[in-house]
């Protein structure tokens, strides 16, 4: 059965696995950390073992106690950066609207930029610079 990633403790447990491996307890602290809510282990454990079930994750044991760290095979990191690309079209489509464009170079800007009148319309720029190469 294929690996469905549809909430955000989901996410952020294969994004924290993209970063390198982990066991189940720092897992449960990176998705706390990032949320503000501790996810329960129900939350947290099913989801590895359908990972494992669908070969992208790999549990070894490690240190003398024989803690469980989980990271992703080849197939699981292919996995994740293809849920990483939604992801980040996700995130590029709700800043579009936040966005201006350089009036000189044509970059995107975010936060900041410079705004200058000229010729009575306000244009926007990334910087200093391509304000002043603009002008000239």
């Amino acid at each position: 059965m294929p690996v469905k990633v549809r909430n955000m403790v989901k996410m952020l447990v294969i994004f924290s696995l993209w970063q390198g491996k982990k066991h189940g307890y720092e897992l449960m602290n990176e998705v706390e950390k990032k949320t503000g809510k501790r996810p329960s282990a129900s939350q947290i454990y099913p989801f590895l073992e359908k990972l494992m079930d669908n070969n992208l994750i790999e549990v070894e044991e490690e240190g003398g106690r024989g803690k469980k760290v989980y990271r992703l095979t080849e197939k699981g990191i292919e996995f994740v950066e293809k849920k990483l690309d939604i992801f980040s079209d996700i995130i590029a489509a709700t800043i579009e609207k936040d966005l201006s464009v350089c009036a000189h170079c044509g970059c995107k800007v975010y936060e900041g930029g410079i705004k200058k009148v000229i010729d009575e319309e306000e244009l926007k720029f990334c910087c200093e610079h391509c304000a002043e190469s603009y002008i000239s």
